[in-house]
């Protein structure tokens, strides 16, 4: 269930993107940045809970 929810969230968020490259490539590619940015810090913070439970 995890994986499909991420695939549909990939999706809805690579489509939001592509149409904001349709008006301003340059606006995407910030966009894009920002977007990678929150999603690392999203994952590390998931590892970091479930190190931290495991103690």
């Amino acid at each position: 269930m995890d994986l499909i929810l991420l695939a549909v969230e990939l999706a809805f968020v690579a489509l939001i993107v592509a149409g904001v490259a349709l008006w301003s490539p340059p606006a995407a590619m910030i966009l894009g940045g920002a977007m990678g940015v929150a999603a690392l810090e999203r994952v590390q913070a998931e590892r970091k809970r479930r190190k931290g439970a495991g103690r």
